[in-house]
């Protein structure tokens, strides 16, 4: 309702300002504008005042009194009319008394101001100065144009142009106070929103006189009009001032994040004087030197006010910056210790992985428990930080040494070649000597759980790793306590592989698997074999890499037992669902000259009735082929039985020109990795090279790793018809395959040539 009140009086004053009715009804309007406002805001004061007590009446009464004054005034110079009115108005000069008084009173009644915690003391002091001048000689300016002019049109109504200049410096003063006085009035002090309203009713009055005063000099017969509607505006913004209000209404989130009054109130004085310039200059009325200096140096002023708001900003900015910071360091830093926490170590253990050089400790303080209950949980906290201390002095910077909960501390000793043992007895001694604990001396023992890197590419993550140091620890302490165990293959990959493949016996060890790929055909995606891929996830529920457990059993001498367990499991499982499509078996290089495997694959055909020309079996290289005459004999013999021979990931490894010339394979598998090219034109002639190579030699091509239908069209636009990858397929069960291909009875498969 009350902003309403104002936009509407604003409108109908601005249109009356422009006299569309005529001169004297336009000023009867204003007269009667002034009148209503000024009477209401008396009364309404008046009555306001009735209701509240002390510095609250004080500075109502003081702001009816500035009204009053102003009102009085111009009830006198209306009715004596301008040839029977008095040479001045004394009573005028109430009005930047009293309201000047009603300023600073409610400034006391608002209480102590709060000092700003959001920037530096020197910036807000600077620019408080700045804003006092800015809005001094804003002022000055208006002074300054109306000064000299024998004219009775603006207050005190006195043809002594000394007059007009000391009442103007007079609300030159009133102005000044007003403006600072908002600029420092914060929003979280009381009445902030009542001050806003007196101050801007205040400034409003003495602007209108100091504007009329100004269109008299300069001629222009509408400024009694102009300042006639500001002082209506003014004598209202101070009476809706006057209403008796909570002394700390609650601010909302938006307003204390963005205080518009105190972003505009240092700039609006300046926009005004800029737009009375701009009407001054435009009309041809010149400026002189001193106001010419007073403009520049209020420009001088905006200019290094924007200056010193931009440094508090920096200053502001870099705060916010320390905060996050410190932010950041608390998120990943134990609050107690200020050592690195669980989440930091684990990121640190995840980089160190990478490299595979580092030994992981695993801490845990004996008996902490009856510390807290002998010293109590404070003694408690004192002794973790003596022990993080003692222990950080063991490390170097480098290394990271973590509280990653309760009593448990996790040491990372990056790059470490040294044996864990060495390692962990350096942290013994470091916590061998006594700690002082609230007067007592105390011994500290620890046991400890520790994991050293494994060599080449792990499946293992930081939680896994964490919790083998964890078990190792465990045991130790069921050992005695006060030891450091470390964590052996039995939860490693290279023991437990060859071991559950000895105790197999022949069979299938627990956890193994084959999961099948589909080879197409293309351009028609039509299925032409299965491709057994072995899988084996570990006791402790870990799924391990192939290469990693394949690896493992090749370093255990146990590579031709893994070979053909994936041999007989593979023609068992595609022979039970009646699929005539080629089977892809990968066997180690080591298996070729070993007339021990032929004659297992000769058996595995016959047991599971599977025609060996459906057999290919692709030579994976964990090792170089030593004695390429063997391996091209043996290769020799198992084509004379119909079982077809592939040269697996081409491209890659030790796969060579010399192993296309040396070997009587009968089919190439292009490494997936020829397929991450990024230039197409290179990809499509790279493989054009490739294919017309062996169609010369007589061999079939399938290209792995075919992800992408672009993929696909460029091998196929290279020559080659059979493709393995993503996009025909994941490996999946063979019930899937079948699923998803249907039961098929007869394919085209890699080495058997269409008619």
């Amino acid at each position: 309702m009350r902003v309403a009140l104002v936009v509407t009086a604003t409108l109908l004053l601005t249109v009356n300002s422009f006299a569309p009715w005529g001169e004297q009804t336009a000023q009867r309007i204003a007269v009667v504008a002034q009148c209503g406002a000024g009477i209401g805001a008396v009364a309404y004061g008046l009555f306001e005042s009735r209701r509240v007590h002390g510095v609250a009446r004080w500075w109502r009464l003081l702001a009816v009194g500035a009204v009053g004054a102003v009102l009085a005034g111009q009830l006198v110079w209306w009715l004596s009319g301008p040839d029977g009115a008095p040479v001045w108005v004394p009573v005028y000069w109430l009005f930047p008394v009293f309201g000047l008084a009603a300023i600073v009173a409610l400034a006391w009644a608002g209480g102590e101001p709060i000092v700003r915690q959001d920037g530096s003391r020197t910036h807000a002091s600077a620019l408080i100065v700045l804003d006092a001048l800015v809005a001094a000689t804003s002022c000055a300016i208006l002074v300054i144009f109306g000064s000299g002019a024998e004219t009775t049109s603006s207050f005190p109504r006195s043809e002594s142009p000394a007059m007009h200049t000391a009442y103007g410096f007079a609300e030159l003063v009133l102005v000044v106070v007003a403006a600072v006085s908002g600029m420092v009035y914060r929003a979280e002090r009381p009445y902030r929103a009542t001050y806003l309203q007196l101050g801007s009713g205040l400034v409003l009055i003495a602007a209108a006189d100091r504007i009329t005063a100004y269109f008299d000099t300069v001629g222009q017969p509408r400024g009694v009009l102009w300042g006639g509607a500001g002082i209506a505006l003014g004598a209202l913004f101070v009476g809706l001032s006057l209403r008796d209000r909570d002394a700390a209404p609650a601010a909302s989130r938006r307003s204390r994040l963005i205080d518009w009054a105190q972003l505009i109130l240092p700039y609006s004085g300046f926009l005004g004087i800029t737009l009375l310039l701009a009407f001054h200059v435009l009309n041809d009325h010149a400026l002189d030197l001193v106001v010419v200096t007073v403009i520049v140096s209020m420009v001088v002023f905006v200019a290094a006010r924007q200056v010193v708001a931009m440094a508090e900003q920096r200053l502001l900015t870099g705060r916010l910056l320390d905060a996050q910071r410190r932010l950041a360091h608390q998120v990943l830093h134990d609050s107690l210790t200020g050592l690195p926490n669980r989440l930091l170590f684990a990121q640190r253990l995840e980089e160190a992985m990478h490299d595979g050089h580092f030994v992981l400790i695993f801490v845990d303080l004996d008996d902490f428990k009856d510390v807290n209950d002998r010293f109590g949980h404070a003694a408690g906290d004192d002794l973790l930080c003596a022990v993080g201390e003692r222990l950080r002095r063991c490390v170097t910077d480098a290394d990271t040494l973590a509280r990653i909960g309760g009593d448990e501390f996790a040491i990372l000793i990056d790059g470490e070649r040294a044996d864990p043992e060495v390692v962990a007895d350096r942290l013994r001694v470091a916590l061998r000597d006594p700690f002082l604990l609230h007067g007592s001396s105390l011994r500290v023992r620890a046991s400890m759980g520790l994991v050293r890197a494994d060599a080449g590419p792990s499946a293992l993550t930081s939680d896994d790793l964490l919790r083998q140091a964890d078990i190792s620890m465990y045991a130790g302490k069921r050992l005695g306590k006060n030891t450091a165990v470390v964590y052996q293959p039995a939860a490693g990959v290279r023991a437990d592989f060859p071991t559950a493949l000895r105790s197999a016996a022949g069979g299938v060890p627990a956890g193994f698997s084959l999961s099948f790929q589909p080879v197409v055909r293309l351009p028609d995606e039509t299925l032409v074999a299965v491709e057994a891929l072995a899988r084996w996830t570990a006791p402790n529920g870990i799924q391990i890499p192939p290469e990693t457990f394949v690896a493992a059993a090749e370093a255990a001498g146990l590579g031709a037992m893994l070979d053909g367990m994936v041999l007989r499991l593979a023609c068992q499982e595609v022979a039970a669902t009646g699929l005539d499509v080629g089977i892809h078996v990968n066997i180690g290089a080591t298996r070729l000259g070993n007339p021990g495997f032929e004659d297992d694959v000769r058996r595995t055909l016959s047991t599971y009735r599977i025609d060996a020309d459906r057999l290919v079996l692709e030579i994976t290289e964990t090792l170089p082929i030593v004695d390429l005459a063997d391996a091209a004999a043996q290769i020799g013999r198992l084509n004379d039985t119909g079982v077809r021979v592939a040269l697996d990931d081409f491209g890659a490894g030790y796969n060579s020109l010399t192993y296309l010339h040396a070997l009587p394979v009968d089919i190439v598998k292009l490494d997936r990795s020829l397929a991450a090219g990024s230039d197409a034109a290179r990809d499509l002639a790279l493989y054009r090279s490739v294919v017309g190579l062996c169609a010369d030699l007589g061999l079939d091509v399938i290209a792995e790793g075919i992800e992408t239908p672009e993929q696909a069209g460029t091998i196929v636009a290279a020559g080659c018809r059979l493709a393995q990858g993503h996009l025909f397929g994941r490996p999946a069960p063979i019930a899937d395959i079948v699923a998803e291909y249907g039961d098929l009875t007869s394919s085209v498969r890699p080495g058997r040539r269409e008619a």
